[in-house]
């Protein structure tokens, strides 16, 4: 669905906002597997460890989609109902979303 010409999730574009959504959160968990596996060496649960550390949670993720979500309906909004924008404002309305807001039940 495009609502004046903002993108939702699903729609078509080098990487789909869902399929990169759905990558970082199956990122966080293969990491977690990694850091949890005995079998694997030190060095690789370690490196594994390391980089959970600044990674973001699977609620995260949804969240900053939700929130990306909300900002560009406000400024949708705000073109709506006060004309023109500013370059910087209107041009977030022609790019596509980092994450999607719609959380699968298998995410």
């Amino acid at each position: 669905m495009v609502l004046l010409g903002i993108k939702s999730c699903g729609e078509h574009s080098m990487t789909m906002t869902d399929e990169r959504t759905r990558s970082v959160v199956h990122t966080e968990a293969f990491l977690r597997d990694l850091a949890r596996d005995p079998s694997l060496p030190p060095s690789i649960r370690e490196r594994a460890k390391g980089l959970l550390r600044h990674y973001p949670s699977q609620d995260q993720i949804w969240q900053a989609g939700r929130l990306e979500a909300l900002r560009r309906e406000e400024v949708a909004t705000l073109g709506a109902t006060h004309g023109s924008l500013t370059p910087a404002l209107a041009s977030w309305l022609l790019t596509d979303p980092l994450f999607c807001s719609d959380q699968p039940d298998n995410a």
